[in-house]
């Protein structure tokens, strides 16, 4: 590893840490939802609210914590977020009350699928200019591998320890190789290293944004619109899974084997919009990013076989697919790179918080009786007008650029 290229390096680097985000992420958190729900006699109810209340207060200190990534060296950043991912994982496995329940949740929200894939993507999206779409979808790969692998393998290892060995093997491993992984890797990378690209000279420059400039922006709220109804849906649609399964009347194994057709789809897109977003740019790319997620939301409302699961999650790896490329690559060409790291870690902040809006608002729909026919035609109503608003300015969507 300490002969390759630099560029190399850095997609390393970002590839595991966006593998090592999954354990903050909601597929990998539901897979505990049953031993702890047994453990505290809790119900899903109490489980979700705690789950969306510590999620809510993640994506908060996020836009603080965030922000800081533009003012310390990668590695140094790099360093706090594996002993604060550390000791999350470790305090998950002494989790014996609600409030335990509520901190371990915040505390892996925050350091796992907040600050780790903060991390990853704003370094990368700093770093690179010519190729960022294609580092982009490699690192991106990192999560779609976890989501293929770590559903499984957990599931196996339930079998021989309990769920509290498993979160202390998934802090001594985080302590032992991450530190070596970034130590070679990013050890050189400050915050001006660009790519090696030897025509970068004659790149138009544009301007880089502040965040309190960004936030004045009309354009960031429709674009945000649009980037965060990918992530409220697939929460919903992911916590709830039990849920659509019944109503369905599918087999309880029937959305964990659709899980792999979604993680494929999700991998198979990130392979070939990396390439696009480099070609077209994401500018171009972005009103296409939740056409498949409004199909899947189609599937979900007129069809009842079971066949139906597999293409409705799918559909919905694709439009994950493209919008974890487009999620951080549109930033980045819109607003410049200098500033990235605080106006991700608004934009990751907004995406966190959507989980949280995703979890509440399908469980709310729940229990007021709704059918999940209805829920899936309110997310595509919302997914319809959003897009209609992103049309209306898509011409706007350009970067400020600068005289030489």
């Amino acid at each position: 590893m300490i002969n390759l290229p630099l560029n190399k390096k850095v997609i390393i680097f970002g590839f595991i840490f966006t593998f090592f985000s999954s354990f903050g992420q909601s597929f990998f958190l539901g897979l505990f939802n049953a031993p702890i729900r047994n453990e505290l006699d809790i119900t899903h109810g109490q489980f979700g609210n705690i789950y969306a209340t510590a999620t809510i207060f993640s994506s908060l200190l996020l836009i603080w914590i965030g922000k800081k990534i533009d003012e310390y060296q990668i590695i140094y950043y790099s360093f706090f977020v594996i002993l604060l991912l550390f000791l999350s994982s470790l305090f998950f496995s002494f989790i014996n009350s609600i409030y335990f329940l509520a901190a371990g949740i915040f505390l892996m929200r925050f350091s796992g699928q907040g600050l780790m894939s903060h991390a990853a993507t704003t370094t990368i999206s700093r770093f690179f200019e010519k190729s960022r779409g294609k580092a982009l979808s490699t690192i991106w790969l990192g999560l779609s591998s976890a989501e293929f692998i770590l559903p499984v393998l957990a599931t196996y290892l339930f079998v021989i320890y309990s769920w509290r060995i498993v979160w202390q093997g998934i802090a001594l491993l985080i302590i032992l190789l991450l530190p070596l992984i970034i130590l070679n890797t990013i050890r050189n990378i400050k915050l001006d290293s660009r790519e090696n690209d030897q025509n970068s000279n004659e790149k138009v420059k544009i301007k880089s944004w502040k965040r309190k400039e960004v936030i004045k922006d009309y354009r960031f709220y429709i674009i945000s619109l649009n980037m965060l109804a990918m992530p409220w849906i697939a929460t919903g649609v992911f916590v709830y899974q039990s849920f659509i399964s019944d109503s369905k009347t599918w087999n309880i194994y029937t959305i964990p084997k659709a899980f792999m057709v979604y993680s494929i789809a999700s991998i198979i897109t990130l392979f070939f919009s990396g390439f696009l977003v480099d070609k077209f740019t994401s500018r171009k790319l972005i009103p296409l990013m939740n056409i498949p997620l409004l199909l899947a939301m189609f599937v979900l409302f007129y069809y009842q076989h079971e066949i139906s699961a597999y293409i409705f999650l799918g559909l919905i790896g694709v439009s994950n697919g493209l919008a974890n490329i487009l999620g951080s690559s549109t930033w980045a060409e819109i607003y410049g790179v200098k500033f990235i790291g605080s106006i991700k870690a608004l934009t990751t902040a907004f995406m966190v918080f959507s989980t949280a809006f995703g979890t509440a608002v399908f469980g709310l729909l729940i229990d007021n009786g709704f059918a999940i026919e209805n829920i899936a035609f309110i997310s595509g109503a919302y997914i319809v007008i959003s897009l209609i608003l992103l049309m209306i300015i898509r011409k706007t969507l350009e970067p400020i650029k600068l005289r030489k």
